[in-house]
Formats: structure tokens, sequence, C-alpha cells
């Protein structure tokens, strides 16, 4: 793959080490994602005007806005319309609702890199909180009856919980864990953390194993997903 960026850039460093099915070097492209820029293509309008539109491609099925790593890359690709420059999460936080990802240098050889939309939620909601893709999802195989009985005691007694899913997640990076998936009586914080703190009491009983949460309705997090459809209620 020929790369003919600005050295200096971060962003740039790290597009030149992603390869197939290497997610720790992805991984790393997506932290200086968080903390970098991208130029933008306009397809129609100028740059701020109310009518601009941004970009777009279909890879495989999957809608991508296309954008530049720096002001080099676009001069390199000849582009002849308008240009915005964005920092990567303010851009993120426009396309990923929309199930819009975003797609770096499509003028490069080899077609450049594509980041869909849920690494660019990941990006937004913070790479730390939300696992990195692709995952495996399939019923957990703990069988331990008190750990199941004290976790859904915890959680009835919590008084917020309305649903409560299970699954065993295997990321792409990182430690397979437990993920619960819940239905709460709100959104409020405080409802929140007292779900939180019902799993944290349960969780002391495992060794060695994760076990995180994440809300059952969410309508983009393929683990939520796959419990709405392939899972009961265990509370």
């Amino acid at each position: 793959m020929t790369f003919t960026g600005n050295p200096g850039n971060e962003v740039e460093h790290a597009l030149r080490q992603v390869a197939p099915q290497d997610y720790e070097a992805y991984e790393r492209l997506l932290e200086c994602l968080a903390r970098g820029h991208v130029w933008m293509l306009l397809w129609q309008g100028e740059p701020g005007s109310p009518d601009a539109q941004y970009g777009n491609m279909e890879v495989h099925g999957s809608r991508y806005a296309p954008a530049f790593t720096s002001e080099g890359q676009l001069h390199e690709s000849r582009w002849d319309r308008g240009w915005e420059v964005h920092a990567v999460r303010e851009i993120a936080a426009t396309l990923y609702p929309d199930q819009w990802g975003l797609w770096l240098n499509p003028h490069m050889q080899g077609g450049g890199v594509g980041v869909p939309y849920l690494d660019l939620r990941r990006i937004v909601g913070g790479l730390d909180k939300l696992m990195p893709g692709p995952v495996r999802v399939g019923e957990p195989a703990l069988d331990d009856s008190a750990f199941w009985a004290v976790l859904t005691a915890e959680l009835g007694a919590s008084g917020v919980v309305r649903a409560a899913h299970r699954a065993y997640v295997e990321p792409a990076l990182g430690a397979p864990r437990i993920v619960i998936g819940t239905r709460l009586a709100d959104n409020d914080p405080a409802t929140v953390d007292r779900m939180k703190q019902a799993m944290a009491r349960a969780a002391g009983m495992l060794q060695g194993i994760d076990i995180s949460s994440v809300a059952l309705d969410d309508p983009y997090d393929p683990v939520a997903k796959w419990m709405r459809e392939q899972t009961r209620s265990f509370l």
C-alpha cells in the first residue's frame, strides 16, 4: 500500500500499520482518530452553508462518508469540490446515529480504510467503555447457580430493573466476559447507579470472569440486539 502522508500526523502513521485481522493496529488507529481531525469531502454546497452535503459511498452494503486525513492527502487526491475540517469526535457524533461510517483516504492505493459506524460510536462513547468488535456472542457457559441466584436477587431488590438478559461475549480484543442486558424503570443516573451497585455486589462472587452491562434497548449495540432476539429475561 503506497502512502505519502505527513509523517508527523499520528492518524496517518497509525493508518500505515493497519492490516486485515490486525485488531490491535486498528484499535491504535481509533485511538488516534479520537484525538484527531479529518478533511470531509463536500459533494455539494459551500463549507458551512445549510445546503452543504458530505460525499457518500457504499461498501459491501454499508454507507460511508469519505474523508482525508490531512490537507496533503486532500491535494494528492485532486478533489475539486468543497471540504470542511472537523474533529473526528464531532463528525462521528453526526454520522453514527444514521449508521454512516467514515472512509479514510479513498484515493489511496488499495482503496483506503473504512471505519464502520459502530466504531465511530465507540469513539464518541469512549473506546475504553464500549467493546471492540467484531464480537462473538453466545449463551453464558458459567454453571454457577449460586451466582445467578444472587444476581437475580440483587437486581430484583434494586427496584429499578424491569428485565435482565444475559450473554457470553468474546470481543476482538480483551478478555471474554458476561454481559447483562438490562431494561430499567427510567434513564435517571441514580437509577443506572442502583443497577450497577446491585451488579457489583453479585460480581464479587466471581473469580477471574469479567462482567459488564448494556442497555437492553440500545438500538446500536450488537450484543443487546442478540439478547433481544435470542434470549428471555432471567429476572
